[in-house]
């Protein structure tokens, strides 16, 4: 008898709730690691700059606007010391790492994005009847910050869920191959995969939707792309073997990341497609389940996939959220979490509220999505990575919060600091 697996938006593992808030916000431009090969001095006299630089091996460096401070070449990777040189020396006001300004996207929802940048805004989703209250400020997994490093271009992440829509131009034109490894036949006139559930193009989206396209949201890893193999049904329902398979096809397709926002018993078949992926060099992740509580599922639980908690807007432990240190190794945002949604009818639309296009969707699938993300955009800035190194980086660089310790081995992930 096959194993059901089933999508971590249903009632029965993985739902898509309901929460309350209020009106959106702008975000705030991010300030990001410093420019590298220049750094800004001022000095307590003007005139006695060129010497003090030349103590130093400095040119006098240029005026910056009528603020007395010069930008000063310097070599790259020698900023932080000459700024530290320059700080002690008495003739020397200050010395400050020339910071760039990334102006927050311009995608049409991406403020009430917390999870990408949270300014403690509150929100409220498309249709306006879900209030979203204020969060806490840096309570998310600096993805524009990240970005100021990678944002991920030529990385594959394969997403095997329900597929992910055609026809919601955020995302469909990311996705380079698909598959169905589900018992839904293929729909005459629609493309092979197409997602009648929902769930996959809301992972798919928060993953890697473009960015700065005026319109709808940023993913998590922009300059990503997906291979979405649909191993759920258009009920969100599947089995051990179309996961197996999905894995199989996404290592074979060139996934250096593969996401499962899934739930399913324990199998060996699976377990095995998990360990022969992971040998064979990829990075799995999965949602650690929405049961409340500490009970194990599978994928999440295998040792070879890093399991994932959902966390909310104030980095507190959501309380659908499945924990447990002893096996969920990270968190993520997975309360009220803007991503895509198909422009076409599709299930989890009714009753679950959600509006056609793009909404809020809750569950540890999203936190999922959001882990292997940063994972694609980790192993992009490291080029000699492996993925063991990769989830190294991601566990070891995790955000540690006040009060989490028993719920989840490592922390809430940060971007940031996983791609330096």
């Amino acid at each position: 008898m096959k194993k059901m697996v089933i999508a971590g938006l249903t009632a029965a593992v993985l739902s898509f709730g309901a929460l309350t808030a209020a009106p959106a916000v702008s975000a705030a431009p991010s300030m990001s690691p410093a420019e590298a090969g220049q750094i800004l001095v001022k000095t307590y006299d003007d005139g006695a700059a060129p010497s003090v630089l030349r103590q130093y091996g400095l040119s006098a460096g240029s005026a910056v606007g009528g603020t007395g401070a010069r930008l000063v070449t310097v070599p790259s990777g020698q900023e932080t010391r000459l700024i530290e040189a320059l700080s002690r020396n008495p003739s020397v006001e200050y010395a400050e790492p020339d910071e760039p300004a990334r102006a927050a996207t311009s995608d049409q929802y991406f403020p009430r994005q917390y999870a990408l940048q949270n300014t403690g805004q509150s929100f409220t989703n498309t249709r306006g009847d879900i209030k979203v209250p204020a969060g806490t400020a840096d309570a998310d997994v600096d993805a524009v910050e990240a970005w100021n490093v990678t944002t991920g271009t030529g990385m594959k992440v394969a997403v095997l869920d329900s597929g992910v829509a055609s026809d919601n131009p955020d995302i469909a034109p990311k996705v380079a191959a698909r598959a169905n490894f589900s018992d839904a036949a293929t729909k005459a006139g629609d493309p092979l995969a197409e997602d009648y559930y929902g769930h996959g193009t809301h992972v798919a989206g928060i993953v890697a939707a473009t960015s700065n396209n005026s319109a709808g949201v940023a993913g998590v890893c922009p300059g990503c792309t997906i291979l979405a193999g649909k191993v759920l049904n258009d009920s969100g329902v599947g089995s051990s073997s179309s996961v197996a398979n999905g894995i199989n096809w996404a290592v074979s397709n060139g996934a250096k990341v593969i996401n499962m926002s899934i739930g399913v018993r324990a199998s060996r078949t699976l377990e095995a497609a998990v360990n022969s992926a992971w040998n064979k060099g990829t990075v799995l992740v999965a949602a650690a389940g929405n049961g409340g509580n500490q009970t194990k599922i599978y994928p999440g639980s295998y040792a070879n996939v890093i399991a994932v908690a959902a966390t909310d807007n104030k980095d507190l432990k959501a309380s659908f959220s499945t924990y447990g240190a002893s096996w969920v190794d990270v968190a993520a945002p997975g309360v009220n979490v803007y991503s895509t949604f198909p422009n076409h009818d599709f299930a989890l639309e009714v009753p679950n509220n959600r509006s056609k296009g793009y909404d809020v969707g809750n569950g540890s699938s999203m936190s999922s999505a959001i882990v292997a993300a940063t994972a694609a955009l980790a192993w992009s800035s490291h080029t000699d990575a492996t993925n063991a190194s990769v989830r190294a980086k991601l566990e070891s660089t995790a955000d540690r919060i006040s009060g989490t310790g028993t719920y989840w081995a490592y922390g809430r992930v940060n971007a940031a600091n996983a791609v330096k």
